[in-house]
């Protein structure tokens, strides 16, 4: 990513090792659920039981992540982020082997669950800690930085966990993650050290839910429960409209799932420049969004070939990814004392946007098809970036 930032907010420098090793965070943390995506078949045969039901194991650990990171990020304010940066990292290394060793469906339920939720204690709180330690203006594209490890889980941790698992199994591939946390816990160790200086002049400054809720943030909260529908509804379903319209199979989709992956790649590395540079962050997110809903009405309403769609597919979720920086950046612009808490909320947001555009976008595909799903995403990108407005109206 271009123009990577290097100024501290105290006037210091921040390592580029701490960059590379949040994005490597947030990319074994990725792993430690987005892996499983290609085994879900062979899992519910070695554990006998349905593929359906071990589908949701995502909807399940997304649940505990959300409510980890609400949790890990008011406490990071309080006691420190170190050890949440750190414990998160290896204790859901943990629980990967835990998953490896199971014997029973249940097993796999529990270990995963606790795993997401040691994943939603890390993620969070690496954004906070960024953020603190960057100048306001700079932060677009350090958080760029950090979030592109999520993006990377797409492009290289999915593909290169099917590789592997060809030769070591799904049990295998959860040992590898559990590899990857503890590699991550040791980066975060060494970069982590000296942390900025969080003393607030005038006595402690209030922490926790009651001081971090102003209007602003319960307004940028609702901004990324709207962006995560926006991203979540044509993208968990991107594959299985693909492979409908155009009878692919499973194989097939792999390269446009990579194109598709590499589009949120470049969205964010645009999006964190545009962060940085445009002057009003919330009107960037808001103009975004709108792109991206009016790229899903294409995406799904109109598909004559699939280079087509697959081209839309990518400029939809570039757009959306355009998106993202202005946003993250706009909620690291709180005091640092309930930073954490606010960065831990966003998290949670996230995960009910998940949850929110896997389920409504199951009802929607039963009963109107992949042809209502266009409008659907444009009606939430308009809500989403009409309050985005108003925010930036507000100032």
């Amino acid at each position: 990513m271009s123009g990577a930032p290097v100024s501290e907010a105290n006037g210091g420098r921040i390592s580029p090792f701490l960059l590379g090793a949040g994005c490597f965070g947030v990319f074994a943390a990725s792993c430690s659920g987005t892996t499983r995506a290609p085994f879900l078949i062979e899992m519910a045969r070695d554990l006998a039981v349905s593929v359906p039901l071990m589908a949701n194991l995502v909807g399940i650990t997304s649940i505990s992540w959300g409510i980890a990171s609400m949790l890990a990020g008011a406490g990071s304010d309080r006691w420190g982020r170190r050890p949440f940066l750190i414990g998160g990292p290896l204790a859901m290394a943990l629980c990967m082997l835990g998953v490896a060793q199971a014997d029973s469906f249940l097993g796999v339920v529990v270990w995963a669950t606790i795993g997401g939720g040691c994943s939603g204690v890390f993620t969070g709180v690496i954004y906070a800690e960024i953020s603190a330690r960057v100048a306001d203006r700079q932060r677009g594209r350090a958080l760029g930085w950090v979030m592109s490890g999520q993006s990377l889980t797409l492009v290289l941790g999915v593909p290169l966990a099917a590789f592997i698992g060809t030769f070591v199994g799904w049990r295998g591939v959860n040992v590898c993650v559990a590899a990857l946390g503890v590699i991550a816990a040791a980066m975060l160790l060494v970069s982590s050290r000296n942390p900025p200086d969080r003393r607030h002049p005038g006595g402690r400054a209030a922490t926790g839910m009651r001081a971090a809720m102003t209007v602003p943030v319960m307004r940028l909260l609702a901004m990324g429960i709207g962006e995560r529908v926006c991203y979540g509804l044509p993208a968990v379903y991107y594959a299985t409209f693909l492979q409908t319209t155009y009878h692919l199979t499973l194989g097939m989709v792999a390269l446009p799932l990579a194109i598709f992956a590499l589009g949120n790649i470049l969205g964010t590395v645009i999006g964190g420049q545009l962060a940085d540079k445009l002057p009003n962050r919330r009107l960037t997110f808001a103009a975004a969004t709108l792109g991206s809903g009016i790229s899903a009405v294409a995406l799904f309403g109109w598909t004559p070939d699939m280079p087509t769609s697959v081209a839309l597919g990518f400029l939809y979720v570039m757009f959306n990814a355009i998106a993202r920086p202005s946003l993250m950046a706009s909620l690291a612009a709180v005091p640092d004392a309930v930073r954490g808490t606010v960065m831990g909320l966003n998290v949670t947001g996230a995960s009910v946007g998940w949850l929110s555009a896997a389920g409504l976008g199951g009802i929607m595909m039963a009963n109107f098809g992949f042809a209502s799903f266009g409008p659907l995403t444009a009606a939430f990108a308009l809500v989403t970036a009409i309050i985005a407005a108003w925010g930036a109206r507000r100032g």
